[in-house]
């Protein structure tokens, strides 16, 4: 294999790391033109190699150039680690700096599809998915949108990357979830937000691609295991990126238990306690009542001194308070991010910015109650997430009729003194509507004819979600 095999040792996973560092700072288009293409093992028409390779359409094509033209060696669709001898995954993905100048990961991290026919008879530690992700050699590089030639995208950061013990934990578990699915015949009821850190993404060429499954006759769209967007950025603000402060973590020791489970016994340890008695024992004032307050109180069960725990950063879960009335109903619906109207015509609904919201988020429901005497008592907790069949159904009905209105030109009535819309509204749908949620009447966004409107979101249904409930919480 050519005299090249003296830059790195590929059976020693540091040697391969020490090698690759020198890719910090160079762009792909740097890697190209640096290449000594007499060293490569590679029989490739060069003319016309970076062209391809810069097309944004073809999806490996950067981690294949980093493979080829900087370690040399051909790149393979075999189910072997790509440096085979030291147990080593090469992956290049693109990191990107927000407005507020944080940095986050663009993209999940796909690891390898999932054969909903072998998969089923694997053990996580020999799964073939494990092999994939164990000690990853991850190449992030700096995605700017202004860059319309990929291969001047510029390499940040280079490092090897194994998962923490307690993430192993959590790995396993959310793999055992979704083969668990599998087993069940619902392969094509498999979402993102049924896990934590690793989700099954869907990856098809085309939105009408399906596959099939073992055990339904239902035919399911292509998914990949990968290490999700929420999980992505905190390996690289908190492994990659040196010198970055982390969150706590919930479990500080070794617990017997899942995460999940973990959680709902802790704060079930305060079941009934008043909002007034858990201010005091947290020493919180709760005369200023802080907003989210209920919220806020669930970190403090999980003995989180911030409104940021680690597992959940990574997971993507959000805390969302659901206060019951005596009644036994709901009274508030539960709003999500305000839309823009002219982005949210340019969407489609397989990658909707609501959509993909609720595909990709866990939520942990903290519920409280009302009693007789108008206190509010904590009653418990749950995790959750959107159900398939209620994503793909109401939810894209109220979201395509909420983009047809901004299409064909919002409707605007004054009857007296209010404004009124043509939006979906929750008496139409059993799950989700839209109404404002702006701070007042000159908090607007522009419609696509030129006028301005007050900001609007999305909202669950309050008798939605009281249905979405465990019984426990509906039965008091």
């Amino acid at each position: 294999m050519g005299s090249y095999l003296k830059e790195y040792d590929e059976t020693d996973p540091i040697s391969i790391e020490t090698y690759a560092k020198k890719l910090v700072g160079k762009t792909f288009a740097d890697v190209c033109r640096e290449d000594d293409i007499t060293k490569s093992t590679v029989v490739r028409e060069a003319s016309n190699y970076e062209v391809k390779h810069a097309n944004k359409k073809r999806k490996g094509g950067l981690g294949e150039l980093i493979e080829e033209r900087f370690f040399h060696y051909q790149t393979n669709n075999d189910a072997r680690s790509d440096f085979d001898k030291a147990g080593v995954e090469l992956k290049v993905t693109p990191y990107k700096q927000n407005k507020n100048g944080k940095f986050v990961a663009k993209e999940r991290l796909i690891l390898t599809m999932i054969d909903y026919f072998s998969v089923v008879d694997e053990k996580f530690e020999d799964s073939h998915m494990w092999q994939k992700s164990s000690l990853i050699l991850l190449i992030y590089y700096l995605y700017k949108k202004e860059i319309k030639d990929r291969l001047d995208y510029r390499i940040g950061y280079v490092k090897l990357f194994a998962p923490t013990e307690q993430d192993i934990k959590i790995i396993k578990h959310d793999f055992e979830t979704i083969v668990e699915k599998i087993k069940a015949g619902k392969a094509h009821e498999l979402s993102e937000g049924d896990t934590l850190y690793l989700g099954a993404a869907p990856k098809a060429a085309t939105s009408k691609d399906r596959r099939k499954q073992p055990f339904s006759d239902e035919l399911a769209k292509p998914r990949a295991f990968a290490f999700k967007n929420s999980y992505m950025t905190y390996v690289l603000n908190n492994y990659i990126i040196p010198g970055k402060s982390t969150y706590e973590p919930i479990i500080k020791e070794n617990a017997e238990e899942s995460f999940e489970d973990y959680v709902v016994q802790k704060i079930n340890t305060y079941y009934d306690w008043t909002v007034t008695e858990l201010c005091n024992k947290f020493h919180i004032e709760y005369q200023k009542k802080p907003k989210s307050l209920e919220a806020m109180l669930a970190y403090r069960m999980l003995g989180i001194k911030g409104n940021h725990a680690e597992e959940f950063e990574k997971a993507n879960v959000v805390v969302k308070a659901i206060r019951i009335e005596k009644n036994n109903k709901i009274k508030e619906n539960m709003s999500f991010p305000n839309f823009k109207f002219k982005e949210l015509l340019e969407e489609e609904w397989a990658d909707s910015t609501f959509g993909n919201y609720l595909r990709e988020t866990r939520f942990l429901f903290v519920i409280y109650k009302y009693d007789q005497s108008g206190e509010l008592r904590l009653k418990g907790c749950q995790f959750w997430n959107i159900p398939y069949d209620d994503l793909e159904g109401n939810v894209k009905l109220v979201w395509e009729k909420t983009q047809r209105v901004i299409r064909e030109g919002l409707q605007i009535e004054k009857k007296n003194g209010k404004n009124y819309n043509n939006f979906p509204k929750a008496s139409e749908n059993p799950v989700c509507h839209v109404r404002p949620h702006a701070r007042n009447a000159k908090d607007t966004y522009e419609l696509p004819d030129g006028r301005q409107y007050p900001k609007q979101c999305f909202w669950l249904n309050n008798s939605y979600i009281l249905s979405q409930l465990q019984d426990q919480f509906k039965e008091e």
